[in-house]
């Protein structure tokens, strides 16, 4: 793809949608145990047999409500956004922004309740822990008093707890880089590092453009991998159910339709063409009408593994012409929006 391509494609990408970064992190509960906290020498431990590492301070359902939230902002994004530039950010196509940042703020309303609960009961289980602690260390036979001392003084303060906690949703874009700025540079250093800097900027660019080509082509791949994978799910499961056609198997097709469009940033009209065929050629069936019938369910199948086999065709065919024409008429459709 030529330069002047690839500069319409980044730009076309940044207004097709952004990218976001969800940071979740809160207390994990866990204490990385060396020898010298059970009051033995590192020397006489070996790593062949025993094996300390992390352990738990609190038992793992004190944390599971966090768990959980975090769980499901991670598994959304992943379901929704496409991973960018080797995971710098995830890229949010336009049509999915405001339903995926609505969800996010309920994750974290749902995630502050959570620690405001964990807080609460910080204190007992704080205590519950030191005993169990204090338990085993009598059973392993160490200096009971120093593991103990050690695992006391893992457990953060309440009032210190504030700081491990935090749920930040971050949305930004990318842009070529033209030049960096000197002003901060003693005017000495200047000329020295202005060739440096430039150069640093160009070969930044270049990489930035060729791997936007990279990404687009591999959602593009990715979005037509899954229309066959979910196809092969779909089609085992009509094998090996009992009642054959389950309406649950025909609606997952009927979403992952609708996810397919909003997430179709790239224009891949070949594969959207031949998902909404499906929809109009299959999917007009209920699960019972296709239980009734021998044919129709005969059909069902061919077409569900007819779809498969070219969706698995089109994830493997060289995706250069859709990245340049999703370029190139993104470009004009902005121009003319402008």
């Amino acid at each position: 793809m030529q330069p002047s391509n690839t500069n319409h494609l980044l730009h076309v990408l940044t207004r097709a949608g952004v990218l976001i970064h969800v940071s979740i992190h809160y207390w994990r509960g866990c204490k990385k145990l060396k020898p010298e906290d059970l009051g033995l020498d590192p020397g006489d431990i070996s790593d062949r047999l025993i094996s300390l590492g992390h352990k738990r301070l609190l038992p793992k359902d004190a944390l599971a409500e966090l768990a959980l939230v975090e769980g499901r902002a991670h598994a959304m994004l992943d379901a929704n956004t496409f991973q960018f530039l080797n995971g710098i950010g995830h890229f949010l196509p336009n049509a999915k922004l405001s339903e995926i940042t609505d969800k996010l703020k309920e994750l974290e309303n749902q995630f502050w309740s959570a620690k405001e609960r964990f807080l609460e009961k910080y204190s007992t289980l704080r205590k519950q822990a030191e005993q169990e602690w204090k338990s085993m260390a009598e059973k392993l036979n160490v200096d009971s008093d120093h593991l103990l001392a050690t695992i006391e003084s893992s457990f953060p303060s309440a009032r210190d707890m504030d700081r491990y906690f935090g749920f930040d949703v971050q949305l930004f874009q990318i842009n070529l880089p033209e030049k960096l700025s000197m002003e901060v540079i003693a005017e000495a250093d200047q000329q020295e590092l202005i060739l440096a800097r430039q150069k640093a900027a160009q070969e930044a660019a270049a990489k930035i453009r060729k791997d936007t080509e990279s990404f687009v082509a591999d959602c593009v791949a990715t979005m037509r991998q899954q229309t066959a994978q979910l196809c092969h799910e779909m089609l085992q499961s009509i094998n090996s159910c009992e009642t054959g056609v389950h309406q649950k198997t025909l609606n997952r097709l009927i979403r992952f339709i609708d996810q397919f469009k909003q997430m179709n940033f790239a224009n891949d009209s070949v594969m959207e063409r031949e998902l909404e065929r499906v929809r109009n050629e299959l999917l007009t069936k209920s699960a019972e009408e296709y239980r009734d019938s021998a044919v129709a369910r005969q059909r069902l199948t061919q077409g569900l593994s007819q779809l498969a086999d070219k969706a698995r065709a089109l994830a493997r065919s060289d995706a250069t012409q859709l990245v340049q024409r999703f370029g190139e008429l993104g470009k004009r459709k902005f121009n003319l929006a402008a």
